[in-house]
């Protein structure tokens, strides 16, 4: 069974930064995720991570796990699936493909998974006219009427890249105005390609082998070849709680400003955490905080040592 001082379990905006710092703290580190770059890879243009005017998603998590390289650590493409508390600097971790590893400290990096509407339909045409991702599927719908169904800023931003691709695109939202930064607000308005519906609530997606369209609760339906689902997230922190760490109501994990965990070398960091403005960079603030107070705790000469 391989030994580490800090194992990160999550490989996205919020972990691989802390493996940057965590190796120049000098901690033996490891990160373990399903997806290098985690859900910034989605994101279309990224314009608000510092010393990067634009940049791709896909470019950034590059340059992150080019850094993570250039440090030497490993970062294993699998997924945690259990985790035990053995005592104190002691967590033992098992992955998918079977893999074991024990650890001094554990980062919870572990983002969040996309809401499902839960409508007829949905399950039938995912991957036929239903995704939840632009930035994966939006070039299969060139000079084609979509809808994106949510009223965050992440679903402004799936529509100014949707727009960029169909002829028209809905955003429908149940609610009576969407809540995007205002400069995607701003660039949402001035697109004529981009429609508001609101106080709309879908009932139905339809079709036959592809999707055709979807229904309202309150009644008619419109015509679409596309229909990106962007209603928000449910944070992946089922692990974290079974070794006994805290989450609020929302099951996020409860962290203080040093990134700690209630649990002794748990940490966590990024959208899996309870923090109201959830950004890559905060989140990546948040790992490295989280690093940080790990090195302070492995060398703690007041923590009991195995």
């Amino acid at each position: 069974m391989e030994e580490y001082d800090f194992l990160i379990i999550g490989a996205g905006s919020a972990g691989l930064p802390a493996a940057v710092y965590a190796a120049r703290f000098r901690l033996k580190t490891i990160v373990i995720g399903e997806l290098t770059g985690g859900t910034i890879t989605t994101t279309h243009i990224v314009e608000n991570w510092p010393g990067f005017i634009s940049i791709s998603g896909l470019g950034l998590a590059d340059e992150l796990k080019k850094h993570v390289d250039a440090n030497q650590v490993p970062v294993i493409a699998d997924r945690v699936v259990d985790i035990e508390k053995k005592g104190p600097l002691d967590f033992r971790v098992k992955t998918l493909e079977g893999k074991e590893f024990k650890a001094k400290t554990l980062l919870f990096a572990t983002g969040t998974t996309r809401k499902k509407l839960g409508v007829k339909g949905e399950k039938e045409f995912e991957n036929k006219g239903v995704s939840y991702c632009a930035v994966c599927d939006g070039a299969l719908f060139k000079n084609k009427v979509v809808a994106v169904i949510g009223g965050s800023d992440s679903a402004a931003k799936e529509s100014l890249y949707l727009a960029e691709y169909a002829s028209k695109v809905y955003i429908i939202h149940r609610g009576d105005k969407i809540r995007p930064e205002p400069i995607n607000g701003e660039r949402v308005k001035e697109n004529k390609k981009i429609e508001l519906m609101l106080e709309k609530n879908v009932s139905e997606i339809f079709g036959d082998k592809l999707v055709k369209g979807v229904k309202f609760k309150e009644g008619g339906e419109i015509a679409l070849s596309g229909v990106f689902v962007e209603i928000g997230s449910t944070p992946n922190s089922g692990l974290a709680k079974k070794i006994g760490v805290k989450l609020d109501e929302k099951g996020e994990i409860i962290i203080d400003v040093e990134s700690k965990t209630n649990v002794a070398g748990v940490y966590a960091a990024g959208d899996v955490a309870n923090r109201h403005f959830k950004q890559a960079i905060t989140g990546a603030a948040e790992g490295v905080i989280g690093a940080f107070s790990a090195y302070e705790y492995i060398n703690d000469p007041t923590v009991k040592k195995k």
